[in-house]
């Protein structure tokens, strides 16, 4: 079945015999070629050499770790190796040149003792600049740095350890507890549209701003290789302002309010590949700050791959925004396999009038879907209506192509909403996919140029 929903916007839906642009997937070669790899000396500093006890709950080895990384660093780089077992620790900062492995049966497991993460240090949050709880994994200015290995990277967040700060009943908050919508993100959001000095903005425990599991600030040269990341507090991968970030091998899963699995913030250069995404949130959200704060930067994300990853649960499996003031170009997704009924949509683009930007040059092929339970394509230029916010900003998307894209379950096809009053979406195109299971097909407002050649719902050539 096939359906527009009525609208007084104007939209053009062209059917084109092929496609007259050039091979654009050869940009995707060179963005990789143009990453800069990790590279690291030979020197090996085992954190138990700096007293480090594993398998033993009441002993906390911040320090021990802490030590190890500075005397890595400190003679040059090389790496820092944890052992098997389990190391109970505090936050971590990692330093220029140091590659951080967790070998096979080894486990990285983070306290719950919230007061070891303060004083708060200087982060991003939501897309907005901040002082907050200490990143469980942490890096600032930092050139050359890794997280690699067989082991295990462990939050220990759960309904009874930060992800109650939320607010949502499903985990763990109870009426009289504090929460992040009554306390700090209420706060910053107000900071962030008044333009509030970023010194100024400081939150403790009583913001209950959840920290990232990982996030890399102002960094070059970063590699998380083979690791397995699980319960973050909020965001699982956070880089912000970070460039030649390789991502391989990596598995991420975090079910908590929030849990994104890798959002690249402001990032040029960027691979993804080899993954397993299973999270509360959108597997990988591209961002590049928040309204003003975005704004201020003005850094887009861009040249971008996604490739051979795994989606299951999440909001979205690759998705552009909200935070993507600064805005994004570039991307390129291919050969991912998707598939989970809490999956939600395949590739997601989502903006609004408060963020505004410019989201362009998206290519996405040979994507294989199960089922997803909204849309496999859904741009939403209306998101989060409710903001608080200057409006003034219309954000655009254009150029969006999938090809070789098959779902076998799910609401929509395709799903469109733009701005009311304005035509912002175009150049849409489509080729060689096949959506079955399909219950409502179609739905496009406030887009012109969408272009489909051989794309079927249900068996059926669709028509828009």
């Amino acid at each position: 079945m096939t359906r527009i929903l009525p609208s007084f916007i104007i939209f053009l839906v062209t059917v084109l015999p092929s496609c007259a642009e050039g091979d654009k997937w050869k940009m995707a070669a060179e963005i990789e070629h143009s990453i800069t790899l990790t590279s690291f000396p030979p020197d090996t500093f085992n954190i138990s050499d700096f007293g480090a006890v594993a398998n033993d709950t009441s002993i906390l080895n911040t320090k021990a770790i802490e030590a190890a990384i500075m005397s890595c660093h400190s003679r040059g780089g090389g790496v820092v190796y944890v052992p098997a077992g389990t190391w109970l620790t505090g936050p971590i900062t990692l330093m220029s040149n140091v590659n951080l492995h967790v070998t096979g049966n080894a486990t990285l497991l983070f306290t719950t003792d919230y007061q070891q993460y303060l004083p708060p240090v200087l982060t991003r949050w939501e897309g907005m600049d901040c002082y907050n709880i200490h990143p469980l994994i942490y890096a600032m200015d930092a050139t050359n740095i890794a997280l690699s290995g067989k082991g295990t990277i462990d939050g220990q967040a759960s309904d009874e350890a930060w992800w109650w700060m939320n607010g949502n009943p499903d985990y763990g908050w109870k009426e009289g507890m504090n929460n992040q919508k009554l306390a700090g993100r209420k706060q910053l959001l107000a900071f962030e549209q008044n333009q509030t000095p970023v010194e100024e903005r400081r939150f403790g425990l009583e913001g209950a701003l959840r920290p990232q599991l990982v996030n890399f600030n102002n960094c070059n040269t970063v590699l998380i290789e083979d690791l397995t990341l699980k319960n973050s507090p909020f965001w699982v991968i956070h880089p912000v302002r970070t460039d030649n970030l390789i991502l391989r091998g990596v598995t991420i899963v975090s079910a908590g309010p929030n849990s994104d699995g890798c959002d690249p913030e402001s990032c040029n250069g960027v691979l993804i590949e080899d993954c397993y995404f299973d999270t509360g949130d959108d597997c990988i959200a591209i961002k590049s700050g928040r309204n003003n704060d975005g704004r201020r930067w003005s850094i887009p994300s861009q040249n971008i791959i996604v490739r051979k990853c795994r989606m299951a649960d999440g909001h979205g499996g690759v998705v552009i925004g909200s935070e993507i003031s600064g805005g994004f170009s570039n991307l390129f997704v291919e050969d991912c396999e998707m598939d989970s009924p809490e999956l939600l949509r395949v590739i997601r683009i989502k903006t609004s009038d408060c963020r505004g930007g410019v989201v362009e040059n998206v290519n996405v092929r040979n994507v294989t879907v199960g089922k997803c339970s909204e849309a496999v394509l859904k741009i939403n230029l209306m998101y989060e209506p409710g903001e608080e916010c200057d409006r003034n900003f219309p954000p655009f998307v254009r150029d969006v192509t999938l090809e070789n894209v098959t779902s076998c379950e799910s609401q929509y096809g395709i799903y469109i909403i733009g701005l009311d009053g304005a035509v912002n979406v175009s150049d849409i195109t489509l080729r060689n996919c096949s959506f079955n299971g399909v219950q409502e097909g179609a739905s496009v407002t406030g887009a012109e140029g969408v272009k489909l050649k051989k794309v079927f719902v249900n068996g059926e050539k669709l028509k828009i």
